[in-house]
């Protein structure tokens, strides 16, 4: 590169300016980011156990494991923790040394690939103090933030997004929406100074906001004043009955009627049973309740708008977004179906750091893992369509020597039949 830049650079005074430029630009580079905690498990092996534990909480807890998947656009780059066993909760681990976002910004990213196409389970990373009993992690220890992908049936399909403020969780007001098509995804969270939030999926910003406003962190700065009621002459209706319309007069019907085509059972007997009577059915012609229909309200003047005042409870606090002694990321989730794969973890105060550091690895790995996937499918679909076609001549051949095997019988019989005769 020093080469490259002295023979495009135009002169001595100018390359010894570019030297010094390209030095001060390779010093300062890697002070630009702190990253606190960065795992790729690009070394392989079983050397991840000394970084990660395991929680002993309960001993039927799911266990990982180290692979890239069924398909990936990198065999060793792409290599996760894996989820490696059906309706199980796991909980497991890092630690890396105590930091506090005070005044600097917060971005925790991470990858997360569905492979197995998942219905129902946790796709969320939590962070904790230093505090926290990595041994006995569970779905009852305390965090600090719990961040991502949750994904049950047709209706939770969302990111979660909950800090916790003063021993109490707030999950997001906003519904962000997950990605679920089985390929590798970028989350990505950043937290600033100025109190507010963005969460990017693949590097693409898909929601924002204040904390303050999105997460019910604090009492409202305003609220209804309560000297203040509604005009009584206001009307806020939006549909009135209509005065016109009239019940008809042969709406009125029971709702069950007497079964008078019921005889009674000739085993009935009265001492013991009692006196019987016809049976009761629903009556055809009833009709329900009436009730006039519906019109416009000529006299609706919209909603009242309840004048506010400033909230006497209300408190500001300029540090929310703020925790002290971060030490620990984790995985504590449940899934019924395994097969997750979480990678390429990262926590640093640099957001331009961060998407770099996703360009460089989700970026660079996702064009050639759906070229895999894709191709495995065509295989697939090839070997099943084979195995059918194989299915269907063995069939028809079975079919073809019975055929022979009964008109060799029926040329038997008629051959044993002329005989006799």
């Amino acid at each position: 590169m020093a080469a490259a830049a002295r023979r495009g650079c135009g002169g001595a005074r100018a390359c010894e300016a570019l030297r010094l430029l390209l030095l001060l630009g390779a010093a300062l580079g890697p002070a630009r980011a702190a990253v606190y905690f960065q795992e790729q498990f690009l070394d392989g092996g079983s050397n991840w156990h000394k970084r990660w534990m395991n929680s002993e909480h309960k001993p039927d807890l799911g266990k990982f494991k180290l692979t890239a998947g069924k398909f990936y656009g990198d065999p060793v780059r792409d290599k996760g923790l894996q989820t490696s066993e059906n309706s199980k909760f796991y909980a497991i681990s890092s630690r890396f040394k105590p930091f506090s976002n005070k005044g600097k910004t917060l971005v925790i990213q991470y990858t997360v690939k569905h492979e197995q196409k998942i219905d129902c389970g946790g796709g969320y990373i939590k962070i904790f103090s230093s505090n926290l009993d990595q041994k006995n992690l569970s779905a009852d220890s305390q965090y600090y933030i719990m961040f991502g992908p949750d994904i049950c049936g047709s209706e939770t399909k969302k990111v979660h997004v909950i800090l916790n403020y003063k021993n109490k969780p707030h999950p997001i007001k906003k519904l962000i929406r997950c990605k679920v098509d089985g390929y590798t995804h970028l989350y990505t969270l950043i937290i600033k100074p100025d109190q507010t939030y963005k969460v990017k999926i693949d590097n693409e910003m898909v929601a924002s906001g204040n904390l303050e406003d999105d997460l019910d962190f604090l009492q409202p700065r305003k609220i209804n004043d309560p000297r203040v009621k509604k005009p009584t002459e206001w009307d806020d209706r939006v549909q009135i009955d209509d005065p016109d319309d009239v019940k008809p007069a042969d709406w009125d019907e029971p709702e069950y009627i007497m079964d008078t085509s019921a005889q009674k059972p000739e085993d009935w007997d009265d001492s013991v049973n009692g006196e019987w009577h016809h049976p009761m059915v629903k009556n055809p012609l009833y009709r329900g309740e009436w009730k006039p229909r519906q019109i416009d309200n000529p006299n609706y003047r919209g909603v009242w708008p309840h004048p506010q005042i400033d909230n006497p409870n209300y408190s500001p606090d300029l540090s929310i977004y703020s925790y002290e002694n971060i030490s620990i990321i984790g995985l504590d989730i449940w899934q019924v179906r395994a097969g997750t794969i979480f990678d390429n973890f990262l926590i640093t105060d640099d957001e331009e750091y961060a998407e770099d550091f996703g360009d460089e690895t989700w970026g660079e790995t996702k064009g050639p893992e759906k070229e895999m996937s894709i191709k495995q499918s065509e295989e697939e679909q090839q070997r099943d369509r084979a195995a059918e076609e194989k299915y269907f001549q063995e069939k028809m051949k079975k079919k073809i020597e019975r055929e022979k095997e009964h008109r060799r019988e029926r040329a038997v019989r008629k051959a044993t039949k002329k005989e006799e005769l």
